[in-house]
């Protein structure tokens, strides 16, 4: 079998070191830096001619500098004749950007696809898109992971939370939530949301019982926290007991550590698909981390087995 490596970018090697001590393999040597002028240099300082390689990259900020680490990654892996190059993005950049929702704009999400596949991607690992068609943006094979089931219901299984109801606070997260309700046999509840512009949010309505019943959102990610908080407030004013918050994705941009901290939200759970900076900590944070569901991923599909059992 061929050997295994794993690389990593620069964006997230708190992860990365954790995804190879899972594996028991060592980090892949490389120099990754930056000229003068603000060009990415990379450099592989180890034999990767035959290998099959995993190189590790999260698309959080600063983004566009990830993105380019990644691109000049798999272009020197695929210059240096690894067997197979498999990207794992644990967070994939410009996912809201995946339709021409007005006139004269981009599809960004297919774009980021086409330049993953041009500089050398075999295949792509990643985890919880914020939308699963972006699957098709991709003509190598995309393996998609969910962390709401082993990661993030796990955790909240262990609290023996009574009476909850599961929150999804748009109609755009309706089947996941309602696949995790179903897994922690509890009811659905889902927030009628208008957004009059990006990063705005307004709610409309609570579709479901929350009354009396511990409220827990789930959503693939929060970035500046405003259609969370107002989700968070508007079952909690139908009569909600407590209110939990669960996502995948930490972005956490503006203001939204200081929302969070103001709201009634008891405790947010999140993974360490994107590390929590110094100025994103909070008491009411939690994190998870997603090492064991990207290492046994990683593990399988290296030996070639069946990777099935970890999308549900």
């Amino acid at each position: 079998m061929n050997k295994l490596k794993i690389f990593s970018g620069n964006s997230n090697p708190g992860l990365a070191n954790k995804i190879c001590a899972y594996l028991n393999v060592p980090p892949g040597k490389a120099v990754i830096d930056t000229f003068s002028d603000g060009e990415v240099r990379v450099r592989i300082d180890e034999n990767v001619r035959g290998c099959d390689v995993f190189l590790i990259q999260s698309g959080c900020a600063p983004v566009n500098k990830n993105i380019m680490e990644l691109l000049i990654m798999l272009d020197a892996l695929y210059r240096a004749s690894a067997r197979r190059i498999t990207a794992v993005i644990t967070y994939y950049a410009y996912a809201r950007q995946d339709t021409k929702d007005r006139p004269r704009a981009p599809i960004s999400a297919k774009l980021l696809a086409n330049l993953i596949t041009t500089a050398g991607a075999s295949r792509v690992l990643t985890v919880d898109l914020h939308i699963g068609q972006i699957q098709g943006f991709f003509d190598i094979p995309v393996d998609h992971l969910f962390a709401g089931p082993p990661v993030l219901v796990k955790y909240f299984e262990s609290l023996k939370l009574k009476d909850i109801v599961v929150v999804s606070p748009d109609t755009g997260g309706v089947k996941m939530c309602r696949a995790l309700a179903k897994r922690m046999k509890a009811t659905l509840a889902i927030i009628d949301k208008r957004r009059p512009d990006d990063n705005v949010s307004e709610v409309m309505n609570v579709v479901g019982d929350v009354k009396g019943k511990t409220a827990i959102l789930f959503d693939d990610m929060v970035d500046t926290g405003g259609s969370l908080i107002n989700a968070a407030e508007a079952v909690k004013d139908q009569g909600a007991r407590e209110v939990y918050a669960g996502c995948t994705h930490p972005v956490f941009s503006g203001s939204a550590i200081k929302k969070i901290e103001g709201s009634c939200i008891k405790e947010m759970v999140i993974t360490d698909t994107i590390p929590l900076s110094e100025k994103n900590q909070s008491k009411k944070i939690k994190v998870l981390s997603v090492s064991e569901l990207f290492g046994e991923a990683i593990r399988r599909i290296h030996e070639e087995s069946s990777v099935s059992s970890l999308f549900v």
